[in-house]
């Protein structure tokens, strides 16, 4: 248990964990987009920029 607190505390996990946050984000962008929301409103509740949202929109046409 103390070996994974210990990792847990290290840069490269920090580091892994906010990337997977990230793409996680990024990924629901356009599902969200299939639903209706618009891409200012995306780009307000996620915290991006809204041009990371209409480049990402852009991707999936």
């Amino acid at each position: 248990m103390q070996k994974l607190s210990a990792l847990k505390q290290t840069r490269v996990y920090q580091e892994a964990l906010e990337e997977g946050r990230e793409e996680g984000t990024l990924a629901a962008v356009p599902l969200l987009l299939k639903a209706g929301i618009s891409m200012e409103e995306i780009a307000e509740q996620l915290q991006l920029n809204l041009e990371t949202v209409r480049k990402i929109a852009q991707q999936q046409t």
